[in-house]
């Protein structure tokens, strides 16, 4: 399959798309091989918003992200990789699913890449592990570019204090990964992808139908494998063209709707590169550019751009709400801390406004937001033995009424979070109270706003017009959008 290039009325950069996300998890952190099996359901019963080719066995591409199964893992890895050997301890090591060249060649130019850029970051590289699969119920077109999948193993060095240190080793060692495979101009360098390279979680994805995904990759069929949560996606290319790499979940997310303020969103992260600095990524901040690479998908410079933020020292929530914000300008009904809040972050970042649904997680927290136009359905229940599920529509997975203690729908604006760490679920309202009281916006809003009186007491001269205000500026070629866009700001 070869995808066109940019002719005509056809612009690769406006491709837009709508699918089916759910999620389910135990919200008491607690695993279990049913979890997956749930999640692979939902994908099942969430077939219906998928889209498929001129074969019908041709998926737009189907997904699931759970979190990163050590057992499991360690077993494979002692078996499969180097015999008789171990893995670090939980959390002290990190796996990743890589997309590679069909070609021996280009194969072993990347895998030549990733081993040196690993020791290169200070870290241990500890084998890699292939993928089992059954390509079997493939369309012939979806196996002319399907990559070899391969897992690697990563150990995490002393210099790397914590996990959230590792973490944000991985995401160096990925995008110099990314940029530098880019830069071999290698003949199937496009088959190269990383879906995910973390110490907490992992995604299986593929240009598959929705009910190919759980036979497609054999470890999800393996009782061994067990999370505590997993999300799910199905894609609906309306007029894009499917592809294994743009198959959610990506990394972070998964997206129902469509990133309308793209274009503007990805030149403006190109615009801070200059102006950018954080104390937890330091130099590294250099390494990572071009942060969102031209001819992604809006979902995916989506998720490149949460994860700046979190690898910055964001927590996810606090990222989405940047990323994602209220309608809070002129809203009556909105507190003051919250709307400081906004306000202070609005200069920060803009922004990406859908419609859209987005559920997100890090592997300790899973949520869901709608923005807020509100224009994507998702609902969600809550069982009363621990299980929460949320997903475009109700009947994804049937529950006995009577254990269900909660049904509801997300609201446009509105943030639903699962903390799996501390073992509960989060509201909007609670939510958003802490983020807004955390710091004093408020305050610092009040320090670093200068007003022109301030600053121009001098300009304040009596001025005479010979005609009204508004008259003098339609005679000059002022505009609405002058005074909105221009002048105001």
């Amino acid at each position: 399959m070869v995808l066109p290039q940019r002719q005509g009325l056809y612009d690769p950069a406006r491709e837009r798309d709508a699918c089916g996300v759910g999620f389910v998890a135990h919200f008491k952190n607690r695993k279990s091989h049913s979890i997956i099996e749930q999640g692979l359901l939902i994908l099942k019963n969430l077939e219906h918003r998928g889209a498929t080719g001129y074969d019908p066995l041709l998926g737009d591409g189907a997904g699931i992200l759970l979190q990163l199964p050590d057992a499991f893992l360690r077993e494979e890895y002692a078996r499969n990789v180097r015999q008789g050997e171990t893995l670090p301890p939980e959390g002290f090591y990190a796996c990743g699913i890589f997309f590679l060249p069909q070609s021996a060649n280009g194969r072993a130019a990347c895998e030549s890449v990733v081993a040196r850029i690993v020791h290169q970051e200070g870290q241990n590289f500890l084998g890699w592990r292939d993928v089992p699969r059954d390509p079997s119920g493939l369309a012939q077109s979806a196996r002319e570019i399907e990559p070899v999948m391969r897992q690697v193993f990563i150990g995490r060095a002393v210099d790397c204090v914590d996990q959230d240190a590792f973490e944000r080793r991985l995401f160096v060692i990925r995008k110099r990964i990314e940029h530098e495979v880019r830069g071999l101009k290698l003949d199937d360098v496009k088959h190269f992808y990383i879906p995910s390279l973390s110490s907490r979680t992992i995604v299986y994805k593929g240009m598959l139908l929705a009910a190919q995904v759980g036979s497609y990759f054999l470890d999800l069929q393996d009782p061994r494998l067990v999370s505590a949560m997993a999300l799910v996606h199905q894609r609906f290319s309306t007029n894009t063209f499917p592809t294994w790499d743009r198959a959610h979940p990506f990394r972070m997310i998964a997206h129902n709707g469509e990133i309308n303020t793209l274009r503007g969103n990805v030149n403006w992260m190109a615009a801070r590169q200059m102006a950018m600095r954080s104390k937890w990524l330091g130099s590294d901040l250099d390494k990572l550019w071009p942060l969102i690479v031209e001819g992604q998908s809006d979902s995916a410079s989506f998720d490149n751009a949460l994860e700046l933020l979190v690898m910055g020292g964001y927590s996810v929530p606090h990222a989405m709400m940047m990323l994602i914000p209220e309608a809070w300008a002129g809203n009556p009904s909105m507190d003051e801390e919250r709307r400081a809040f906004y306000e202070f972050h609005a200069p920060v970042m803009e922004p990406w406004d859908g419609p859209a649904a987005v559920a997100f997680t890090d592997g300790r927290q899973i949520g869901a937001t709608l923005d807020r136009n509100g224009l994507r359905p998702a609902r969600y229940l809550v069982t009363d033995d621990d299980i929460v599920m949320m997903a475009s529509e109700m009947g994804v997975l049937t529950f006995a009424e009577e254990k269900i203690v909660k049904k509801w729908r997300l609201q446009p604006g509105k943030m639903f979070l699962i903390d799996l760490d501390a073992g509960r679920i989060i509201d909007d309202a609670e939510l958003k109270h802490a983020m807004a009281t955390e710091q004093p916006y408020a305050k610092w809003i009040g320090e670093s706003r200068l007003f022109l009186s301030q600053l121009m007491p001098e300009a304040q001269a009596d001025v005479k017009l010979q005609a009204s205000l508004l008259d003098t500026q339609q005679a000059f070629g002022y505009t609405q959008e002058d005074l909105k866009f221009v002048l105001e700001p």
